[in-house]
């Protein structure tokens, strides 16, 4: 699990895991550069949610329109709800390996991650 935000910084980007206003993933431009590990990661969290199972998917190199679109497009083909928090895509239920093969026939490097 990573630190998204610390009381005494604030949020933390989850690329550089340095403060946002420091952040060393942003172009002189201050937008953010494609995720520089090329890796989507699909994996597993039953941890806070009363056992229920999520599938999370991180590492898209997709700005916030882009990943609610995608979202939309895999709870759909999962046929299950979720949302989109802090860059991450939240899909309920476990469905990691139909979205590693839908992430992958889109063009991601998806991997599943986890046990």
């Amino acid at each position: 699990m990573s630190i998204v935000y610390r009381s005494d910084v604030g949020r933390i980007c989850p690329g550089c895991r340095r403060p946002v206003a420091q952040c060393a993933c942003k172009d002189p431009r201050g937008k953010p550069l494609p995720n520089a590990t090329g890796a989507v990661r699909v994996s597993r969290q039953t941890q806070g949610r009363g056992g229920k199972a999520v599938t999370l998917i991180t590492g898209l190199p997709l700005d916030e329109a882009q990943l609610a679109v995608l979202a939309g497009e895999l709870k759909r083909r999962c046929g299950s709800g979720g949302t989109v928090r802090e860059g991450t895509i939240e899909i309920q239920g476990e469905h990691r390996d139909a979205l590693v093969t839908e992430l992958q026939r889109r063009g991601f490097a998806a991997k599943r991650a986890g046990g």
